[in-house]
């Protein structure tokens, strides 16, 4: 399998990129990013020569070549984005809607996926967003929109959404380095505090980052193929019928 990721500085977008690296099904993954993966970061021994970095900074504009070699890959897990706080909401909607359409477009312009094998787009959005638009939260909106437009969107293609709806991440404590880099002082204090009080007495709204990268992963591959939307109740539950892996952190690799 041949898998894109975006977001590959982020939480979400590095917990996606460890379990790909270390996935025998995955044979090749593009990182398509603004930036290289950062020096900090411990990475699986396999990711170097899987590995083939895209430097991209335009994410509102594919030329025909890049979508076209984008088009090549059997799927791409979307995890670009952060936080709204302190962004305008005009920010916001640039940032996780029209950087997110503008790639399915290109995607779907180019033909991507075949009617034997779809090309399977993942979308990481959060819990809470609101497909229906009438949220007073800005951000549920703004994602909610493009959890109702992606299937639209592909509809009549050869490309497939998968929607999946993560609680509350943070870098693992395997790795201090990400939560240094990834994470403010203010944040990786309350991570540490609520991080493990959310396991115990809220579950439900506790994502492992862990869980997290590998789940996103087996959506790209196929292994849930008929449903869209995945909240993080689902995951929790469906990620338990997959084989164990090791939980070893990565050693450090130059890319």
């Amino acid at each position: 399998m041949r898998l894109i990721i975006t977001g590959v500085t982020g939480v979400a977008g590095l917990a996606a990129y460890r379990a790909a690296a270390v996935d025998s099904a995955v044979d090749a993954i593009t990182l398509l990013t603004r930036r290289p993966v950062p020096a900090w970061a411990k990475l699986p021994p396999q990711a170097a020569e899987k590995t083939t970095t895209v430097l991209h900074q335009d994410f509102k504009s594919y030329s025909t070549d890049l979508a076209q070699q984008l088009a090549e890959h059997d799927g791409l897990v979307w995890a670009l984005g952060k936080s709204s706080v302190g962004m305008s909401e005009e920010q916001y909607n640039e940032l996780t809607y029209e950087y997110t359409m503008a790639a399915a477009r290109a995607l779907k312009d180019a033909g991507a996926g075949t009617s034997e094998r779809p090309f399977r787009f993942v979308y990481i959005s959060g819990e809470h967003a609101d497909p229906t638009g009438q949220s007073r939260q800005a951000w549920a909106r703004i994602k909610g929109r493009v959890e109702r437009e992606l299937p639209e969107l592909f509809q009549g293609t050869n490309l497939k959404v998968h929607v999946y709806r993560p609680a509350y991440f943070f870098p693992s404590k395997d790795y201090p380095e990400d939560r240094k880099n990834q994470r403010s002082l203010p944040l990786r204090t309350l991570d540490t505090i609520f991080g493990p009080v959310l396991s115990m007495v809220a579950p439900a709204i506790n994502t492992p980052v862990e869980d997290l990268g590998r789940f996103v992963v087996e959506l790209a591959k196929g292994r849930w193929p008929d449903q869209v939307l995945f909240r993080n109740t689902d995951m929790q539950n469906l990620v338990k019928e997959l084989p164990s892996t090791a939980s070893a952190p990565a050693k450090k690799v130059e890319l």
